[in-house]
């Protein structure tokens, strides 16, 4: 009889924790309907937790039919992730012995600037000091296809910079002349070396390189959100982002990545070590994302209108991917609140009904505000019709406006109030005054 009782209570108690993880995802799945059907939102999460995904979920167009919903192996196009898959292949490369970390440019691509100064690791961190051909160079049509040759060319007609390894910039033109190294080193493309040295190892089944969208391969176009619809975003040509930015996956790929990468499956230890050595913020790769006391490695990606970020907390083996092809809401505030609530932290959904404030208007905030009271400057700009505020040492986040003075940011309770050149930062029952610097 007693242990029958003992039993008995080992099986209620398992059935209270499963309620109570049951409840954090079913929290976190109402955040992301809530934003959805607000048309703020358009995407798919992944949550790994080991070897095991625990959450997964996509979100699609809120009037499509059933049957036009995405689901958890609908593609996206990921950006800048790309470059965590290059920066692998790469590795391995080492690892192999046919590449060495501290190799020059010029045994390649004599023909670029400094090239005999620029080494292997010096691309892999983005301290090269080359133009990024993207971001920094009005010229570049992101439509029309370019061959390599043609893109060698106009990245060796860049002035440098910097001169190599002095800081750190990010640069696309480092991962795509790292793209044209593996397909250089291994006389094999690099959509053939992104299958067996990454993708056949993982078993991913949704990753690979596609230039145009076609939703009958269950792949999803991106949207930005325009008067009161969503409208399709106009697609780049592939050749351009190449090692870059090309691969399109899914998010729960992109946990089994991380994964792969910290339990050894794809490099040796103490490759990985050296990938999450930081240099100037930049490791090899990867980058970190802090939540809390907590320090997450991974990558985030822009590409069109999708935008994606993985992570991955090694003390607990975490991964989290999102991936956006709505763009109609701070990605980082998305990923705050799914955060906040599987750490089971405080956290309140975020109002949606703002106000449109005049740009000039928005403008007239910007600055840096100090205060006597507390030793902590914030930073004020707009960008896309919104404030963006960062604080000292903290990442930036997205203010909504309730009124043209009143802006908050409801995840973490701030309340700001503009003035003539002041700003009144109410938090947790504080309220401390500012001015413009």
């Amino acid at each position: 009889m007693i242990r029958k009782i003992i039993i008995c209570l080992f099986v209620i108690s398992c059935l209270s924790i499963s309620a109570q993880e049951n409840a954090r995802f079913r929290k976190i799945d109402s955040l992301l309907i809530y934003l959805n059907h607000n048309n703020r939102f358009m995407g798919q999460l992944s949550i790994r937790e080991g070897d095991d995904v625990v959450f997964e979920k996509a979100y699609g167009l809120p009037m499509a039919k059933k049957e036009e919903q995405p689901n958890k192996n609908t593609k996206y196009k990921i950006g800048s992730v790309t470059k965590t898959f290059t920066a692998v292949m790469i590795m391995q490369l080492i690892e192999e012995k046919r590449l060495k970390l501290d190799q020059t440019l010029s045994k390649f691509y004599p023909q670029i600037p400094n090239a005999d100064k620029i080494t292997i690791n010096d691309l892999l961190r983005h301290r090269s000091g080359i133009v990024d051909y993207v971001n920094a160079d009005s010229t570049t049509s992101m439509t029309a296809s370019v061959g390599k040759k043609e893109m060698l060319a106009k990245i060796a007609a860049y002035k440098p910079l910097f001169a190599p390894n002095s800081k750190a910039e990010y640069s696309n033109s480092n991962y795509y002349l790292l793209g044209c190294i593996v397909e250089d080193i291994t006389k094999t493309p690099y959509k053939d070396n992104l299958k067996t040295r990454i993708v056949d190892r993982l078993k991913l089944k949704n990753t690979y390189i596609v230039n145009n969208v076609d939703p009958k391969r269950n792949e999803a176009p991106s949207y930005t959100y325009k008067g009161e619809q969503w409208e399709a975003v106009p697609e780049w040509d592939m050749s351009l982002p190449f090692a870059a930015g090309s691969i399109s996956s899914t998010a729960n790929d992109l946990t089994t990545l991380l994964r792969g990468i910290f339990n050894g499956k794809l490099l040796k230890p103490t490759s990985v070590d050296e990938m999450t050595q930081l240099k100037e913020s930049y490791g090899i790769g990867l980058v970190t994302f802090p939540f809390g006391e907590r320090k997450f490695f991974g990558h985030t990606g822009g590409i069109e209108g999708y935008k994606s970020v993985v992570g991955y907390y090694p003390a607990e083996k975490l991964g989290i991917s999102l991936i956006v092809n709505g763009d109609n809401y701070n990605r980082n505030d998305i990923m705050i609140g799914i955060l906040s609530i599987y750490y089971k932290m405080p956290y309140t959904f975020p109002n949606l009904k703002t106000v449109k404030v005049d740009e000039k208007i928005l403008k007239s905030y910007e600055g840096t505000y100090s205060s006597k009271e507390i030793p902590l400057k914030i930073n004020i700009k707009v960008d896309k019709g919104q404030i963006i505020a960062q604080a000292t040492g903290q990442g930036a986040f997205t203010l909504n406006a309730v009124s043209e003075t009143e802006f908050v940011f409801d995840p973490a309770g701030v309340n700001m109030t503009f003035g003539q050149k002041t700003m009144v930062l109410k938090q947790g029952g504080m309220e401390i005054k500012f001015t413009k610097e």
